[in-house]
């Protein structure tokens, strides 16, 4: 099994929804843009990452948001060195069709109040839900593995929660590991790196809110 060296995670930069929360009764959440601001972090991160992969081969996957296509388009990765696979289960938690913006608000207080994993948004998904789609990828991006040829490195390039669960799957975290972790910022990366012993570590971590308040045992 050629597993990758890295596998990358990357949230989109700032869209017009980060700024203005009143777009979504407008725009479709998927139709969001980049915001100029998104594109400048974006080409930052980018060239990170190209001093990251120098040479080598990436599989990308990428959420089917415009956000996050504009994004990777921003890296500027050379295309001689990338294949690109649109994958819809990386795309951001559904918060229903056309937003109110106030109806959103209480929503997310009572998200709050009730626990982000399993709040489920009206005509929307819950954390759990997109836990469990996210954990459906994971498991074919696991199969590919499989392939004498498979790139040294892996770049997803998605969104916060997804990020979050994601590593919240790989690495067996709990429900209470996850509701104490932030969201990265608009741009930011994580990097599952594989070490001597064949296991892979975060090359940092989540910041975190509150310390973890688990149930039982397992946390």
């Amino acid at each position: 099994m050629a597993r990758p060296r890295r596998i990358v995670l990357v949230r989109h930069g700032e869209s017009t929804g980060n700024v203005d929360d009143t777009v979504y009764e407008r725009e479709p959440d998927h139709a969001l843009a980049l915001t100029e601001r998104g594109w400048r972090q974006a080409e930052e991160t980018g060239k990170r990452l190209r001093e990251v992969f120098g040479r080598e081969r990436v599989s990308v996957y990428v959420s089917p948001y415009r956000r996050t296509h504009e994004t990777l388009r921003a890296f500027h990765l050379d295309p001689e060195l990338i294949r690109v696979r649109e994958e819809p289960r990386l795309r951001e938690q559904d918060w229903g069709n056309w937003q109110d913006r106030d109806d959103v608000r209480l929503q997310k207080s009572y998200r709050d109040a009730y626990g982000h994993f399993f709040y489920r948004f009206a005509q929307g998904e819950s954390g759990a839900d997109v836990y469990d789609r996210v954990g459906n990828f994971l498991e074919s991006l696991y199969r590919s593995f499989e392939a004498p040829d498979h790139p040294p490195n892996v770049l997803l390039v998605t969104h916060g929660l997804a990020m979050r669960l994601f590593c919240m799957r790989w690495f067996h975290w709990t429900v209470a590991d996850f509701e104490s972790l932030s969201n990265p910022g608009n741009a930011e990366m994580r990097m599952l790196v594989l070490g001597d012993d064949g296991k892979y570590t975060l090359d940092r971590p989540f910041e975190r809110w509150r310390d973890p308040e688990p149930y039982g045992i397992t946390g």
